[in-house]
């Protein structure tokens, strides 16, 4: 589990090297498509254009979502980490829907492809920087859990087959396949579409404060009960925002307690649960076991 200053350290660095492997590709397949004229290397062209944009603005909303709580956001910042994983997903969209417009055009009025050389040569750069990212996206989401960078993960590994795919277009364009080029990318534009639904679910879940897993939730209600003294827990709710988890759930304590006992049963609760998951922030309701009986019975 990372402290909040290496999270914030990881979470910068992923974000600026996702801009930064953008900007690269935007310049070199820019280039290679201007001489080749192949549809692939347009669609990959456009899609790392958009990916320039998604990452800046993730750049943008992960700067946001790691100021500290204030007087107007007292859960914090969290959420726009998810407010970016909607944008990304309307920006994969859009580059889906254009390369699905230029590869038809292409199939309907088909051109010789130039220079299929440097278009190779551009597609194997992409796919060695776009690993590179990969690889440190992963380290950042393992220790992070950041759904911002889970989003433009996600897009990169759809970049990645989209390189692959342009690359082996390319290839089969030197033995004369170059139709084929067209219908490598609208079969580019429709796996494009399905990743932009898939980041597009995974954030709207956080954003409609979907619960922690089953088993967490129910790990936490084990860890409040272990606590001497307590007779049970109940009515746990649970959502995430950013890097934090919100917890609030009931303790059942005898209602003979007085109100200073019950209330450090609570916080040892509370600890404990904080303890286990340092990423939870948690809230714990005192009810007196005689008061729920009539309910429970």
């Amino acid at each position: 589990m990372t402290t909040l200053p290496e999270h914030a350290r990881l979470l910068r660095l992923a974000t600026r090297a996702s801009l930064a492997v953008a900007s690269i590709l935007i310049v070199t397949k820019g280039i290679a498509w201007w001489l080749s004229g192949s549809i692939s290397l347009l669609a990959g062209l456009t899609d790392s254009a958009l990916d320039g944009v998604a990452s800046f603005l993730n750049l943008l909303a992960v700067h946001y979502a790691l100021r500290p709580a204030d007087d107007d956001h007292r859960y914090g910042h969290g959420k726009a980490e998810a407010l970016s994983g909607i944008a990304q997903a309307l920006f994969i969209a859009t580059s889906a829907m254009l390369i699905a417009y230029q590869a038809v055009e292409r199939i309907l009025h088909p051109e010789p492809l130039g220079a299929p050389g440097l278009g190779i040569a551009v597609m194997v750069l992409s796919i060695v920087l776009t690993v590179a990212l990969l690889m440190l996206q992963y380290k950042v989401i393992r220790e992070t859990g950041s759904t911002a960078i889970r989003a433009d993960s996600l897009h990169y590994r759809s970049d990645l087959l989209l390189n692959a795919s342009i690359l082996l277009a390319l290839i089969l364009a030197l033995f004369g396949w170059q139709q084929l080029d067209a219908y490598f990318g609208l079969t580019i534009a429709v796996y494009i579409l399905w990743s932009a639904v898939q980041i597009a679910r995974e954030t709207v879940s956080v954003l409609m404060d979907q619960e922690l897993p089953p088993d967490v939730s129910q790990s936490m209600l084990d860890m409040a009960c272990s606590v001497p003294g307590v007779l049970g827990a109940h009515d746990i709710r649970t959502r995430i925002s950013g890097n934090h988890w919100f917890v609030q759930l009931h303790l059942e304590l005898p209602g003979h307690l007085t109100l200073s006992v019950a209330h450090a049963l609570c916080d040892q609760a509370a600890d404990a649960i904080q303890e286990a998951f340092p990423k939870a922030e948690v809230l714990v309701h005192a009810d007196p076991r005689e008061v729920l009986e009539p309910s429970v019975s």
